[in-house]
């Protein structure tokens, strides 16, 4: 065969796949299902603005935002993201001393590690919540027990505001 016959024939079988492509794509009926926490929006958000800091808020939330809100917002995060790092490795430290107890039960060294449980804030813990097993309400509860995060937490239903105080924007 000439190589302009496998050209051709190249060019029809992309041909066909993009449209069989186009099919699929206006003619699927597959959907996502996606997870919902129980929560409500301002729950997420103050989780969100503890968790993140101000990476969790736009540019021009920031920019509306007054210089002692934002340090107050960077020193939540800030110890909020001491306890994550404390959390993690205890959780790490759990793991691991059930891997030692498991695979070297009457070993010394296992003894050892079973009896030294105390974390190290030097070190940070890169490990994501997915693989230590944390999910987010592990995290609430603990923010709610360190003070990150307020007392009445789970029964917060947000900020009761009329449409009438809420500023109006210049581009509005």
């Amino acid at each position: 065969m000439s190589l302009s016959i496998l050209f051709k024939i190249n060019i029809y079988i992309m041909e066909k796949l993009k449209q069989d492509l186009q099919k699929y794509q206006t003619n699927s009926k597959t959907y996502i299902k996606y997870d919902t926490d129980g929560y409500n929006q301002y729950q997420n958000y103050l989780y969100k603005r503890a968790l993140h800091g101000l990476n969790a808020m736009t540019e021009k939330e920031i920019a509306t935002m007054c210089s002692k809100k934002k340090q107050r917002i960077i020193n939540v995060y800030k110890r909020a993201q001491v306890v994550i790092n404390k959390l993690k490795q205890q959780a790490t430290i759990s793991y691991s001393n059930f891997l030692f107890k498991s695979l070297f039960p009457n070993s010394p060294i296992t003894e050892f590690l079973l009896t030294e449980t105390e974390t190290d804030v030097s070190i940070i813990n890169t490990l994501n919540f997915k693989d230590l097993n944390i999910n987010k309400s592990d995290i609430i509860t603990i923010f709610m027990q360190e003070g990150i995060l307020p007392k009445n937490f789970l029964s917060l239903e947000g900020p009761q505001v009329s449409m009438i105080q809420l500023p109006r924007l210049k581009n509005e």
